[in-house]
């Protein structure tokens, strides 16, 4: 009996040495890799394969990866990392406002970009079939019941604290930003307030406690709830 087909993986990515060294390694992973050295051919394969993960390069030679992405979203809700060279905030902020799921710098180190991709293509899965609890390590987030427990005990929070954390733990292991969280929590017009962030933020690690370590900051970006398995 055979097992279930590979979940393919679109690289999309102008260098040459890139697919060299993704390729082998995402077959000895079990993936399916799929080469697109355009943009343009990138979306193609996308909308004709059905990849179960994007991993998409900003600087292409026919389109700027923004683009690409913002165009892939019209037709597609693929999980999509960022791999690039870019490493300002700038860029990784643009990206995922335009969709993107994850953002990994060049050079990355396989073991953390694998880990990525699992991730990814896990939260696609559990998107299908929705939770109203999302757990991960001692932390548990009751999105139906309004209600944080940590460890099986239930945690005080104030409504703002729980709308930044349900907030996160709606995409869980994603990287969500600074901009999009003050906007659903506190509304379009302190869209650049990010002090409010930090303070909310530090009030919620503090009544977390043992799951405090979950709330991840990625500095200059935006927060992240991460997955004990990922």
């Amino acid at each position: 009996m055979t097992g279930p087909a590979p979940l393919t993986v679109l690289v999309i990515d102008d260098e040459p040495q890139i697919h060299r060294f993704l390729g082998p390694a995402l077959e000895a992973a079990g993936y399916a890799p799929l080469r697109a050295e355009t943009a343009r051919e990138g979306l193609r394969l996308a909308a004709s394969r059905g990849p179960a993960c994007v991993l998409l390069d900003l600087g292409l030679p026919d389109m700027d990866g923004k683009e690409a992405l913002e165009r892939l979203r019209a037709f597609s809700r693929v999980p999509v990392i960022i791999i690039s060279a870019r490493d300002r905030e700038v860029e990784k902020v643009a990206a995922l406002d335009a969709g993107a799921d994850d953002y990994v710098e060049k050079p990355f180190g396989l073991a953390e970009l694998l880990a990525r991709l699992r991730a990814a293509t896990r939260r696609a899965l559990l998107t299908e079939t929705p939770s109203p609890t999302v757990v991960t390590g001692p932390l548990e987030v009751d999105l139906e019941r309004r209600l944080v427990r940590v460890e099986g005990t239930e945690i005080a929070v104030t409504p703002r604290e729980w709308e930044l954390l349900a907030a996160l733990a709606r995409d869980l292991g994603k990287v969500v930003t600074q901009r999009r969280l003050l906007t659903e929590v506190w509304g379009p017009a302190h869209a650049d307030d990010s002090q409010y962030l930090r303070v909310y933020v530090g009030q919620l690690r503090a009544k977390l406690g043992s799951a405090a370590r979950l709330l991840k900051t990625e500095p200059g970006v935006g927060y992240r709830l991460l997955e004990e398995l990922a």
